[in-house]
């Protein structure tokens, strides 16, 4: 298995800023809050689904060492352990 070329903080950074600066814009719309969202934090290409899972290997079909961000839409956290996720969208 290839391995990304960033640190796991640069992919944190790239992944956060790309999620608030160009692609949340586009994505959270009411049919899309709660769903899953993986980013290629070099590419800037998305996948958008119910599971976390198949949105990454979606990805990293087309590239096999992508760099990969994970969202929920409108949500604080893809999961809550022990916790409660917190709704960031109205």
């Amino acid at each position: 298995m290839s391995k990304p070329k960033l640190s796991d903080d640069k992919i944190t950074q790239r992944g956060k800023e790309l999620y608030e600066n160009s692609i949340r814009p586009q994505v959270e719309t009411p049919e899309n809050i709660g769903k899953i969202i993986s980013i290629n934090v070099e590419t800037g290409e998305y996948e958008i689904g119910d599971d976390l899972l198949a949105t990454s290997l979606r990805l990293r079909s087309k590239q096999a060492d992508a760099a990969l961000w994970t969202e929920r839409i409108g949500f604080n956290a893809v999961y809550a352990v022990g916790g409660t996720l917190v709704r960031t969208v109205e």
